[in-house]
C-alpha cells in the first residue's frame, strides 16, 4: 500500500509520470504509471527472498500497458502459468520448489488489480491455483532438535492489500537464519479471510492476533517469553491496536509507523472531496467518487485505492469505506502498549508524512525510531527493495530485546 499526495479527482484526472530518467527520482520506475511502477517494484523486491526472478519481472513490466488492469492481469497470469509449467517439469525437488514459489507469487500479482468487481471469478481461481510449495520445503535434518528447543517466534501480518505469503520472501528467510520461529497470519479484510470467509476488516485487531498468540503459546518449540509481532504498511496501525490488549508480546515492530490512514488520505484528497464527506451526504459522495473511479483516465492510485478498499472492507459504498477507515487509528491506543516498539520510516515514503515520527514521539522511551535512507535505496514504503537492510536493523534491535528478557532490567 502506497499513496502519493497527488490523489486528485473531482474532474481532474491525472496521468502517470514519464518513465524517462528524471533528476530527483528515488528509484527508476518500471512503468509510466506510478501505481503500476510501485507494485512492479514490490513484486521485483520478492527476488531478495526467492519469490521472484529479476528477468521474469522486468520482462512482464515491459509488456504491461500503463494503467490497464487487464494488461497487468494477463502478463502475470502468462508468467505464472509458464513458470508453473517449468517447475512441474523440473527433475530436482529444490528446482520445483523455487519455481513454484515464484509462480505462486505471480498468480497473486495477477489478482492485484481485479478487486473492483467482487464477483469476478478470477479472485478465487487465481488464489486457489495450487498450494504445492510446502511439499518441497526441505525438512530440518535433525528433527529432534526442532521440538526439544523453545525458540523465539516472529509473528508478522500484512496490511491493506498484501498477502501473507509474500512476507516469507520479504523477511521470513532472514528470521529463519537467526534460528527463530517464523509465522504469518491474516485476519478479516485480508486476502484469504476475505475470500474464504467473506469477512471485511474489523478494528478490534486484538481479536485477530490473540488466537494466533494462543496457538503459538501452545507449541513446544516456542519460547513464549519471546514472541514479537510485526506489522507491515496498514498493519503499522493494526499491530499496536492488537498489542494494546494482547500483553504477552515481547515486542512490536511497525514497518512503517502509521497513526491513521484516514487522516493521511484526508490530507491528500482534494479539499472539495473532504468537505463533501464531512457534510454526510453519502449519496452524492458515492456518486462523485464512483464516477471518477469508473473513468479509466482517473489516476490509477485512486481507482485501485477504492477498488481494494471497498473489497477489503466488504462494502459497495465509498462513503462507508472511508467512514469505517476512521475507526483505524492509534488515538488512545499507544498508552496501553506495554512492550518495546520498533518504528520504521522510509525517507522517501509519502504515504503518511510525519506519522512514523508522531508514533515514535508518543511512545517516548518505549519506542525505537529508525529512518531508512533514500541514498542507500531503503527510503521507500516498507523499505521496498531493501529488505536486507530492513531485516538487519529491525532484527538486530529485536535480538537485543530478546536478550534482555530475564536479565536485570528486562521483562
Amino acid at each position: 500500500m502506497r499513496f502519493s499526495p497527488s490523489l486528485a479527482l473531482l474532474g481532474v484526472h491525472l496521468g502517470g509520470v514519464t518513465a524517462a530518467a528524471q533528476p530527483g527520482l528515488a528509484m527508476y520506475p518500471l512503468s509510466n504509471d506510478t501505481q503500476f511502477a510501485f507494485i512492479l517494484a514490490e513484486k521485483l523486491s520478492l527476488a531478495n527472498g526467492g519469490g521472484a526472478a529479476t528477468g521474469e519481472i522486468l520482462r512482464a513490466a515491459s509488456q504491461i500497458a500503463p494503467g490497464d488492469f487487464e494488461s497487468f492481469y494477463r502478463e502475470f497470469k502468462f508468467l505464472a502459468d509458464s513458470i508453473h509449467a517449468a517447475g512441474s517439469g523440473a527433475k530436482h525437488p529444490s528446482a520445483r520448489r523455487e519455481a513454484f514459489f515464484r509462480s505462486s507469487a505471480y498468480y497473486r500479482a495477477a489478482d492485484f488489480f481485479l478487486h473492483g468487481n467482487a464477483s469476478d471469478p478470477r479472485l478465487e481461481t487465481l488464489w486457489e491455483r495450487f498450494d504445492i510449495p510446502v511439499i518441497f520445503y526441505p525438512a530440518p535434518r535433525s528433527r529432534g532438535n526442532c521440538t526439544a528447543v523453545r525458540r523465539p517466534a516472529f509473528l508478522v501480518g500484512n496490511g491493506y492489500d498484501g498477502p501473507q505469503e509474500d512476507l516469507y520472501h520479504s523477511i521470513g528467510r532472514q528470521v529463519h537464519e537467526r534460528g527463530w520461529n517464523f509465522a504469518t497470519y491474516e485476519g478479516p479484510g485480508q486476502s484469504t479471510v476475505r475470500r474464504q470467509q467473506g469477512l471485511g476488516f474489523r478494528p478490534d485487531w486484538w481479536s485477530v492476533v490473540t488466537p494466533v498468540v494462543d496457538y503459538l503459546s501452545g507449541r513446544a518449540d516456542v519460547d513464549t517469553d519471546r514472541v514479537a509481532l510485526a506489522g507491515y504498511s496498514f498493519a503499522g496501525t493494526l499491530a499496536p491496536r492488537a498489542a494494546s490488549r494482547e500483553h504477552r508480546l515481547a515486542a512490536v515492530l511497525l514497518i512503517d509507523g502509521l497513526y491513521s490512514l484516514q487522516a493521511a488520505l484526508r490530507d491528500q484528497f482534494p479539499l472539495e472531496l473532504v468537505q463533501l464527506f464531512d457534510s454526510g451526504n453519502k449519496t452524492l459522495f458515492d456518486a462523485v467518487v464512483n464516477e471518477a473511479r469508473a473513468n479509466t483516465s482517473t489516476v490509477t492510485q485512486f481507482r485501485w485505492l477504492l477498488d481494494q478498499g471497498t473489497w477489503a472492507f466488504d462494502t459497495a459504498s465509498p462513503f462507508e469505506w472511508f467512514t469505517q477507515l476512521g475507526e483505524y487509528t492509534l488515538d488512545g491506543i499507544l498508552p496501553d502498549v506495554r512492550c518495546p516498539v520498533f518504528v520504521a520510516s522510509g525517507e522517501n515514503d509519502d504515504t503518511a508524512p510525519g506519522q512514523p515520527e508522531e508514533v515514535a514521539k508518543l511512545l517516548g522511551s518505549q519506542g525505537y525510531y529508525h529512518l531508512f535512507k533514500t541514498d542507500l535505496g531503503a527510503g521507500e514504503h516498507c523499505q521496498l527493495g531493501a529488505e536486507p537492510q530492513l531485516a538487519q536493523v529491525s532484527l538486530d534491535w529485536l535480538e537485543g530485546i530478546f536478550e534482555g528478557i530475564g536479565q536485570e532490567g528486562g521483562s
